[in-house]
């Protein structure tokens, strides 16, 4: 039988396409994957070996892979400061990258963070300045790192945290771990009843003016770590930008609310209070929650002569006591009975001033004690003022309790510490606005103001734990 030509041709492809073995070639074949064991596809990369040897960046590329890192900073630790940040929250800094969205790519982050990091080219970006409200009229900058900023320096302040911890002393509360202000407020209370004056310190725009030479002299005295005394110096370095955008360089202070600020504020007064005070007045007690302190004395000259020695510390430290509101108090009692003109203070959201008071065997005295101050209880009602739920009439009794009493409760755990009764005027502005709220939802309630507030003692008395403050005192709308 005779082939044509053609089909011969085709024959001898398709063999030659089955049969790699006599052609020296490849698999090209499907059938031929299972003798091979790895069929190869797609097209043939060509790499010109006289180009990548000569090619600097790629040369730089090869060297960075076995050159190691300047400084060894464990990748765990990244992560491990990265949750913590996150459980923080907080805003976005002047990238506008919030949280979920570094969440969404938190490993090259992460990656790149650690890299910078480890090689000691991370350079802080400016921190983002804004303004709040204080307690006592006014307004306050606040600086607000990036995402990234904030997990750097809380891998610095991991580090650095243990060391500097044991070196504290007992009566530094502020921001560590294991103390709290309510521990604080309660030796103030204890102490204030065997010393008869108090020390009111107020260091003046302590966060701003804290110089940087000494807070670095400090920090190298207490750890030889290279990448942490440059990342700090950094930070400290770093300008801050307000809302136009406009850039404001810095010598001197370290802006609230970094990470890492706390921790370097209380180092700093540490060396420039805590333990002159120890070395120059063992005698004496004080309690510190960071830049807010108080000193015990026995007697007026004591208070006088400390209060004119710490001036003149702060002074060398470069800080200055706030002339107006440092003060020498009085702590009057039934006990103390002297006449002076300054007989209360406040100190982390209380204040401290002459109550009444009943003992065990229930006879009435005047004792020393703390209360929720004047500020703190403004600044709870501005907060119950904006507080919307109260003005929406097609939501139930129920939804306004679900959203303010976790708030509440944080009030009521911290302020109600310490004589807690005085928080039940507070408390009545609640029970004003609920009223108000009955009064417009239902109709048989409206121009009847009375009875809006026997609606309110009513729902009081059948369900006394809707609310948080209910727990704590009935109804008043007084």
């Amino acid at each position: 039988m005779t082939m044509s030509r053609k089909n011969f041709k085709r024959q001898t492809r398709e063999k030659e396409s089955t049969d790699a073995s006599y052609r020296g070639g490849r698999s090209r074949s499907s059938d031929e994957v299972a003798v091979m064991e790895t069929e190869r596809r797609g097209p043939v990369i060509r790499f010109d070996t006289t180009r990548q040897l000569t090619e600097p960046s790629i040369r730089r590329n090869l060297m960075n892979q076995t050159k190691p890192k300047p400084f060894s900073i464990e990748r765990k630790l990244v992560m491990e400061a990265y949750q913590k940040v996150k459980s923080n929250q907080g805003s976005a800094g002047i990238d506008g990258l919030t949280l979920k969205e570094f969440e969404n790519n938190y490993k090259d982050h992460l990656y790149k963070l650690w890299n910078r990091m480890s090689s000691g080219s991370y350079m802080p970006p400016p921190v983002q300045m804004v303004e709040i409200p204080k307690k006592g009229g006014g307004k306050r900058p606040l600086g607000i790192p990036t995402v990234s900023d904030r997990i750097a320096q809380t891998v610095v302040k991991m580090v650095l945290e243990p060391v500097l911890e044991p070196i504290f002393q007992e009566d530094s509360y502020g921001y560590r771990p294991g103390k709290s202000a309510i521990e604080a407020l309660t030796m103030t209370r204890k102490r204030c009843w065997s010393h008869a004056w108090v020390i009111d310190l107020d260091i003046r725009n302590f966060f701003d003016s804290i110089p940087h030479e000494l807070l670095l002299k400090a920090i190298k005295k207490h750890t030889d770590s290279k990448w942490i005394v440059l990342y700090i110096t950094r930070w400290l370095k770093a300008p801050v930008q307000d809302r136009e955008g406009n850039l404001k360089h810095r010598d001197k202070g370290t802006p609230q609310g970094g990470v890492i600020s706390p921790l370097l504020a209380n180092l700093f007064l540490h060396y420039c209070m805590d333990e002159w005070l120890k070395r120059n007045f063992p005698q004496y007690l004080f309690e510190r929650y960071a830049d807010d302190a108080v000193i015990h004395c026995i007697t007026l000259s004591e208070a006088k002569e400390i209060k004119e020695g710490i001036r003149r510390r702060f002074a060398e430290c470069g800080l200055e006591l706030h002339p107006e509101k440092t003060k020498i108090v009085y702590c009057r009692s039934s006990n103390r009975t002297e006449t002076y003109p300054v007989v209360q203070f406040d100190f982390l959201g209380y204040t401290f001033r002459p109550r009444k008071s009943m003992n065990k065997q229930g006879v009435v005295f005047t004792g020393f004690l703390p209360a929720v101050s004047t500020q703190s209880k403004t600044m709870m009602k501005a907060k119950m003022r904006s507080w919307n739920m109260f003005a929406i009439t097609n939501c139930e009794v129920e939804d306004i309790a679900l959203e303010i009493n976790k708030v509440v409760r944080g009030w009521m755990n911290y302020y109600g510490h310490f004589y807690k009764t005085e928080l039940k005027y507070v408390f009545a502005h609640i029970d004003r606005r609920l009223a108000i709220w009955a009064h417009r939802k239902f109709k048989r309630l409206r121009g009847r103001k009375v009875r809006a507030i026997r609606w309110v003692e009513v729902l009081a008395k059948r369900e006394p734990t809707l609310f948080a403050h209910w727990q704590l005192t009935r109804p008043r709308f007084g």
